[in-house]
């Protein structure tokens, strides 16, 4: 959650708004679990990853840091063949319906 906050808040208060409605939620719900107050759904937690990669790629914000419970599902995700490895940075990326066509 530590790589969240400090990607929080290295946006501006407009941009953090943004990037939470961007994932399909609020930066008061956002903020309430990083405090330990909620838990994001895998759902939120891919849409928070994909989001924090694409608006600043050198912060890794990781779903298996926002959900560690369900680290044996983010490892089944990433090497089950439905993501591509970005090696530069030792991320993966699910594959889209479209790319593997």
């Amino acid at each position: 959650m530590d790589t969240l906050r400090t990607f929080l808040n290295s946006l501006a208060p407009d941009e953090q708004d943004r990037f939470a409605a961007d994932c399909g939620t609020s930066l008061g719900y956002i903020r309430k679990c990083i405090s330990g107050g909620g838990r994001f759904s895998a759902a939120l937690c891919i849409a928070i990853e994909r989001k924090a990669r694409t608006a600043q790629p050198d912060l890794i914000v990781r779903c298996e840091d926002l959900r560690p419970d369900l680290l044996d599902d983010w490892l089944y995700m990433r090497n089950s063949g439905c993501a591509e490895v970005d090696s530069a940075q030792g991320i993966s990326t699910p594959i889209t319906a479209g790319e593997m066509a």
